[in-house]
């Protein structure tokens, strides 16, 4: 079954404590990625509720349901949000929003939401695209950096994989650091999405090597070519030398990839630092800076 292994577990939440008829004011955000859309309430900036739901087959069904879930059995309803803003790869999707806003942006707010004011730098992994954003010590993008080839460092590819080894996505990134002693075998090709997955299925094959590589050891040449990948879009944020990359300041991680350890420590590995934790999903971050920038 295509996807059955490859999707975050859908996730909701409704405050129970906030009396939402009492504070001065309600705002919505959604985001419409390519593979799940996420909604978040903010009732006099606090985060009231918020839900992660997979995109079946239609970007507004998936909206309506994101914002249905998040608003649980509070008794809001989306009318009471003063403003809705929307962001993402399927926004113009979205007839109950007041507001289009730009995805770097979002990210950017809604990362410092979610891990404080220390973060200066965001990474959005998201399924078919990676963002740098480089952060003032105040709330505004100073500058960012895209991909601008394919979706090969990107979150799609790693879902590919989990479908293709039958591992889930909450497990593949702990699998890759389980080698038995051995150190990271070399990543797979970072040139091209199709490329990326006709080597790591060649992997399997002993034709041009003594043995096939165990599937942890797959999970991580995988990983590893991601986080590589990942690494070139980080470091266009500075006129370095190549190879030289780091970051100013704290690192935040935003998106669905973000919650791949295989990817983010090794990413934290090269750049020799570690990233900021917390509580909340960083899938929520674009959703998040929607409803707080509306």
């Amino acid at each position: 079954m295509v996807g059955k292994y490859s999707r975050w577990p859908e996730s909701s939440w409704t405050s129970d404590s906030i009396d939402w008829r009492a504070v001065k004011t309600i705002t919505a955000g959604v985001d419409i990625g390519t593979t799940s859309a996420q909604a978040a309430i903010i009732c006099d900036d606090q985060l009231f509720g918020y839900a992660s739901v997979r995109i079946q087959s239609c970007f507004k069904k998936a909206a309506d349901e994101a914002i249905a879930k998040a608003l649980g059995s509070s008794g809001m309803t989306i009318k009471n949000a003063g403003a809705v803003g929307v962001t993402g790869f399927g926004k113009r999707n979205v007839e109950f929003a007041t507001k289009s806003l730009d995805e770097v942006l979002c990210h950017g707010k809604g990362a410092r939401f979610i891990y404080g004011p220390d973060v200066t730098t965001v990474v959005d992994l998201g399924a078919q695209t990676t963002t740098a954003i480089k952060m003032y010590y105040w709330d505004r993008v100073w500058d960012f950096a895209m991909n601008d080839i394919c979706a090969t460092g990107m979150g799609r590819n790693i879902e590919m994989m989990c479908d293709l080894l039958h591992v889930p996505i909450g497990d593949i990134g702990e699998l890759s650091f389980d080698l038995g002693g051995k150190t990271d075998p070399e990543p797979v090709s970072t040139t091209c999405y199709n490329y990326a997955g006709t080597e790591t299925i060649g992997l399997f094959r002993t034709d041009f090597k003594e043995s096939a590589m165990s599937g942890n050891e797959i999970c991580a040449s995988h990983l590893f070519a991601v986080a590589w990948r990942v690494l070139g879009v980080i470091g266009k944020l500075q006129s370095l030398e190549p190879g030289d990359i780091k970051v100013d300041g704290k690192l935040g991680f935003t998106g669905g990839l973000a919650k791949n350890a295989g990817v983010t420590r090794r990413i934290e590995r090269e750049l020799k630092t570690e990233a900021l934790t917390s509580k909340y999903d960083p899938m929520l971050a674009g959703a998040i800076g929607a409803a707080l920038l509306v």
